[in-house]
């Protein structure tokens, strides 16, 4: 059985969805400019040790595109080699491991290691070009179902039931019967011929709400950047509410992560329809606020920080 949570980037003004099986927990649609409350601790385990982040390629990816995603994942622990590359990948991550080291009546502090894993290839769309929430676990499961993430990541031909229209990725766990055990996984969809206003948005302009000019990718690539603001959110996600019981705000069936609780910001000063204020790169143009490895640049959501109980973002 599956337990699924959902993230939709951007739809009228901020929106945020959860998809509910027969066993998930439900986000209903809303306008999240700051959270509430704080984010609680709800008794159940989190992400800890290395785990491997396995990546199931479906469908038709340019190796070029495969390396912002792969130099994203070997940014999270390594900080780049000159000191004016701060802000980075690796500093926003650390702010994940505030939730590890909160010591409650029933976790003790912990610390989790994510590595870059197997990488599967699909080119073949050997489950079609329209795919159910039944095929996304399938995909998941020819990942490791042990110390594992792992990420379906779907072409921009491909349709998944959800996508656009609430949804722009999920996150969630499945049971394996072979390990006796639950692993976590990661759908991320390529929005870019689809809905880049919904799920690639700052790089696109917005169906709904204001109206103002989109930003420049930082990889020049509107469907990936994209993805990868999907995929930090979901893995921050992942990480400190891997099964349901971990760290969220609200109720139940409508609550806010780690990221989601701080949806559509990116930069210091944002508001419903402006990231805030970000990085240029001077050669490209392209917005940012973190520097990965290859030289990569990247625009990451803001997190929620425990310590504060407000966004907190790197620039």
């Amino acid at each position: 059985m599956a337990s699924t949570s959902i993230l939709c980037c951007f739809l009228l003004f901020v929106s945020l969805f959860q998809f509910t099986s027969a066993t998930g927990r439900k986000l209903n649609e809303l306008v999240q400019e700051e959270p509430p409350t704080p984010i609680q601790y709800h008794n159940g385990p989190l992400l800890s040790g290395q785990i491997s982040v396995n990546l199931i390629w479906y469908g038709n990816f340019k190796p070029a595109q495969r390396a912002i995603i792969t130099d994203f994942i070997n940014s999270l622990y390594t900080t780049p080699p000159k000191t004016d590359h701060s802000p980075s990948v690796s500093t926003w991550w650390k702010k994940t491991e505030k939730y590890f080291n909160i010591p409650t009546s029933s976790m003790k502090p912990t610390s989790l290691v994510l590595k870059l894993g197997r990488q599967i290839t699909d080119e073949k769309y050997s489950m079609g070009k329209s795919l159910s929430n039944k095929k996304i676990v399938r995909l998941a499961s020819r990942g490791a179902q042990s110390n594992a993430v792992n990420v379906v990541l779907t072409s921009s031909d491909v349709t998944v039931d959800g996508f656009c229209s609430s949804r722009c990725g999920t996150h969630g766990s499945s049971y394996s019967t072979s390990k006796k055990t639950k692993y976590t996984y990661i759908w991320v969809g390529n929005s870019e011929t689809q809905c880049p206003g919904h799920c690639a948005w700052p790089f696109k302009q917005p169906i709904h709400g204001p109206q103002d000019s989109p930003l420049v990718a930082p990889n020049s690539d509107i469907g990936l950047d994209g993805m990868v603001i999907n995929f930090a959110s979901l893995l921050a996600a992942t990480a400190t509410n891997p099964f349901g019981n971990g760290y969220y705000q609200g109720e139940v069936n409508a609550h806010f992560e780690v990221s989601s609780a701080c949806s559509g910001i990116y930069g210091k000063g944002a508001y419903p329809g402006y990231a805030g204020n970000l990085l240029i790169d001077s050669a490209t143009g392209g917005s940012y606020n973190a520097n990965g490895a290859n030289g990569r640049k990247y625009l990451l959501p803001a997190l929620f920080d425990p310590s504060t109980s407000t966004c907190s973002t790197l620039v």
